[in-house]
């Protein structure tokens, strides 16, 4: 599988699956985007290793630039369309505990200038959804957001791109490879999740 994978890598097709999961998953969070990202950094570096792939390191580079790219158009979109939600969803937000509590976070690290919540969300499960739809929700300011929002991407798929590829040049690029890229992403997440599930620190 990882070779057919692999063949695709040099076409436009891998990176317009890896956009559209990315991009979706911020509605749908259960779409398995990071694990296609590892797949496909995987394949990469078989065929950077086999010679079959010609030129395995500016794809990997393409790779991560389309999933950062997909992933802050997703933020993007979420946050416009929470931004004109209307009454209806403001009500939503006030019947979710998880959206109120991040909203309230999120609001006091961007009044604070920082961003490190946009960042953790990224990672953590259903985070990038519940920070974006916040954040729009709340009326902030897109210059305070969407910088953070673009780090976030950015961090992500480069930390997913590179436990595939890498995995795959230490490991082999075997299912086993695969298998821990794709544990060393959701533990990412697991310690993202307990880290924002924390409560934040009067000052």
């Amino acid at each position: 599988m990882l070779e057919s994978v692999g063949l695709l890598t040099g076409s436009p097709w891998i990176y317009a699956m890896v956009a559209l999961s990315v991009l979706l998953d911020v509605f749908v969070p259960v779409l398995p985007s990071g694990v296609l990202v590892i797949t496909a950094a995987t394949a990469a570096a078989a065929g950077s290793a086999s010679g079959r792939v010609p030129h395995g390191v500016p794809d990997i580079l393409a790779l991560t630039l389309c999933a950062a790219t997909a992933s802050v158009l997703g933020d993007l979109v979420a946050y416009r369309l929470a931004w004109r939600g209307g009454e209806r969803l403001d009500r939503a937000i006030a019947r979710s505990r998880r959206l109120t509590t991040a909203q309230e976070r999120l609001g006091a690290a961007l009044a604070r200038g920082g961003g490190a919540l946009v960042i953790l969300a990224r990672f953590a499960p259903a985070g990038r959804s519940v920070v974006s739809l916040g954040a729009g929700a709340a009326h902030r300011r897109a210059r305070d957001f969407l910088p953070w929002s673009a780090l976030a991407g950015l961090t992500w798929a480069t930390y997913s791109v590179a436990l595939g590829y890498y995995g795959g040049q230490w490991l082999g690029t075997t299912w086993v490879a695969t298998a821990v890229s794709v544990l060393a992403l959701f533990g990412a997440g697991a310690g993202a999740a307990y880290v924002m599930r924390r409560p934040a620190k009067a000052s």
